[in-house]
């Protein structure tokens, strides 16, 4: 897939030792001529390092650092390695000189200069979210939609409108590939989203997605512009080329224009981000869009153990579309991963706990422990356990499971079912009817509590008495609410809890869900998970109580406990890319939960899943541990089967097995486990990312 490198040669009075520096696959990329370069780090291989120390060797031949152009997918990142440059350059050498940042930030610095060639004033203001949301709710309103035409919320308008342009689709194609829900309503969204665009230009305003856009039209569209442009930038490079989307990917073939001094950074394998737009093409597909590009792979490993190192190597083998290469460890041997079966998602839990108990007993720090996830509802167990234990831990979403809105808002009409008199509960419930703000919920909740104590909930909602300080419009939702609590308070219904949720979802609140989210949030099957946890509870005054528990835990340590440093981070394998820990557990690796059901529907969307497996275990430093529950209780009471992933049944069996497997999770296989001590700081963050 490429062509032999060629290297430059080594300037004999350079203040740098690179040969010291890095080793023979860093030098060579470092030392690649000019031209279309790709390098392709593997995990944990040096990728920052190498890229740091090409940028100086470019400037030590002689490029100036105005002609250099630097895309990041961080500004702390471009910062970053430019202060790296500065310390190997020295002085010698005005880095600050060079541009780099995000491509918004660079979109940005040029627009601000070639803006009037696109009929734009030199002075356009850059829309943020909430200004862009503002301008979208403008829009909405003037097409003043009857009530029975329905169209997608602000927020969920100004999505379409961005993948449209970051995936240089229709908005047509949009809606079938991604959103097809939306599609009876394509007519109000084309127009809206026209409108939208019209009132940008009219009024010089351009949101974060117009100044990739508008930078693409400046290039395709303005040959002065492309020209001056090109005799700016004599070398363009990329870091983390493997998330760029379709728009970025034109940008930076644009950017490098003819001269084609492009070098681009990145890993096949850790290309995880499609939801977000990500195009896997722009790195799989590189050389044939670059003939005679050189390629050079970073193979060595200097984050992990060969044994964890063998299985995620296993792991990635079964993928067709990708570079090859196998990571070779830098570090010395230690314990094999372990496959661990529980008989279900509870025992999971508590088998993860008890081993996180005993490496922190054994002296390993909980900071250099994770556990990862392929969605966030999947740590809905061990959040409880940890609880219980009062093990404190982060999630590095920011939210934990039990204070996500959408899972408070299904928990308060629980609470109120369980107690009418709770206040909060009510008025959080009936805000959501549309219509109802917080001064029409204090006087629906004082006339409720003056109705003659020991009514049912759902007969006082109904009472002329508490409807009428609704207005007409209300009143059709109200009373849909009011059905609904009846239902819940039917007697022997707090013997289910799981079905009072499922009750919820039903009654309105999945349908509301599906109006408003994106098949990526997975708020209806975060609820759904729910609804299966609390079948395990007896009741609902049961159910509460545990998770009345997460909340007092929650609420100690927001008073201080993780202040102290020591924290267990809990995080969805997407949000963990980049970070490593001594001790890794991945939990839920059964078919349908990872790889997920509707993410692997097809053979690439697979291959995805299967790199989202990959960079799970090359976060591992140490210890990594795969675990999965044999079965999950339904509410009928009958135990399903479940099946292992598809992940753990391809790796190689038997004596050459990169793993060892336990038998069912057991406090005695806990005690056994490996014993990593402490080796000094932790590092959470690797000092050599991804």
């Amino acid at each position: 897939m490429s062509t032999s490198p060629t290297l430059a040669p080594a300037s004999s009075s350079s203040r740098i030792d690179y040969a010291g520096q890095l080793n023979e696959e860093q030098l060579q990329a470092v030392d690649a001529a000019a031209g279309p370069v790709m390098v392709i780090a593997g995990a944990g291989s040096g990728k920052t390092r190498t890229l740091t120390f090409r940028v100086a060797r470019m400037l030590e031949r002689g490029v100036l650092p105005e002609n250099l152009l630097l895309l990041t997918f961080t500004n702390k990142a471009a910062r970053e390695m430019s202060r790296r440059v500065k310390e190997l350059v020295g002085s010698f050498v005005d880095v600050e000189r060079i541009l780099g940042g995000t491509f918004h930030h660079v979109a940005h610095t040029l627009l601000r200069r070639h803006a009037s060639a696109l009929g734009y004033s030199e002075r356009f203001t850059v829309l943020d979210r909430e200004d862009a949301r503002d301008l979208m709710v403008s829009c909405l309103a003037e097409r003043k939609l009857k009530s029975d035409r329905r169209i997608p919320r602000p927020e969920l308008m100004l999505e379409l409108v961005s993948l449209a342009t970051n995936l240089q689709q229709s908005l047509s194609d949009v809606l079938v590939d991604r959103r097809p829900l939306f599609v009876p309503m394509a007519p109000e969204v084309f127009v809206t989203a026209t409108r939208y665009r019209q009132r940008k230009a009219q009024l010089h305003l351009m949101d974060f997605d117009d100044l990739l856009l508008n930078l693409k039209r400046l290039l395709v569209e303005q040959p002065a512009v492309r020209a001056e442009l090109a005799e700016r930038f004599h070398s363009v490079l990329v870091d983390e080329y493997q998330d760029t989307n379709k728009l970025q990917g034109e940008l930076v073939d644009l950017l490098a224009g003819e001269r084609g001094d492009l070098t681009v950074v990145g890993d096949d394998c850790q290309s995880i981000y499609s939801f977000r737009g990500a195009h896997f093409a722009n790195i799989i597909d590189f050389p044939e869009r670059h003939p005679g590009c050189a390629v050079f792979t970073l193979t060595r490993n200097y984050r992990s153990t060969p044994e964890v190192l063998q299985l995620a190597n296993a792991v990635i083998s079964r993928n067709e579309r990708q570079f090859p290469k196998v990571l070779t460890a830098q570090r010395a041997p230690g314990p094999r991963p372990e496959v661990v079966p529980a008989l279900d998602a509870a025992d999971q839990a508590r088998w993860v706990v008890e081993r996180i108990t005993a490496l922190r007993e054994g002296g390993l720090p909980l900071e250099a422990m994770a556990v990862l996830y392929r969605a966030h509802n999947h740590s809905l167990e061990l959040q409880l356990e940890l609880a219980r234990r009062s093990i404190p831990f982060r999630v590095r979403s920011g939210v934990r499971f039990f204070e996500q809105p959408h899972v408070k808002d299904v928990l308060a009409h629980l609470r109120l079912v369980n107690n009418p008199g709770d206040e909060l509960a009510f008025k959080r419930v009936v805000r959501a009817v549309p219509g109802v703000g917080p001064t029409t919920a204090e006087h629906l909740w004082t006339s409720l509590r003056a109705l003659p104590e020991g009514l049912p909930l759902g007969e006082g909602l109904v009472r002329d008495e508490v409807q009428s300080h609704l207005s007409r419009k209300s009143r059709p939702a109200f009373e849909r609410f009011a059905g609904l609590m009846g239902r819940m308070g039917r007697p022997g219904a707090v013997a289910d809890p799981g079905g009072l949720i499922e009750e919820v979802l039903s009654g309105g609140y999945a349908q509301a869900l599906a109006a408003e989210a994106t098949p990526e949030d997975g708020r209806e099957e975060d609820l759904r998970q729910l609804a299966a946890f609390a079948r395990r509870f007896e009741d609902l005054p049961r159910f509460l109580s545990e998770l009345a528990l997460v909340a007092e835990f929650a609420a100690k340590e927001a008073l201080g406990a993780e202040a102290a440093g020591d924290v267990l981070t809990l995080s969805t394998v997407h949000q963990a890319k980049g970070l490593e820990w001594r001790a890794v557990f991945v939990l839920w690796l059964v078919d349908g939960r990872f790889p997920m059901s509707q993410a692997a529907r097809t053979a690439e969307e697979e291959e995805e899943e299967r790199r989202l497996f990959y960079v799970a275990t090359t976060r591992a430093r140490d210890a990594l541990a795969l675990v999965y529950p044999l079965s999950v209780l339904p509410r009928e009471g009958e135990r399903i089967l479940l099946r292992p992933s598809r992940f753990l049944e391809e790796l190689p069996a038997g004596e050459g097995a990169p793993y060892e497997r336990l038998t069912l999770a057991s406090t005695e296989a806990v005690r056994a486990g490996p014993s990593l001590g402490s080796d000094g700081p932790v590092a959470l963050v690797s000092p050599e990312e991804d």
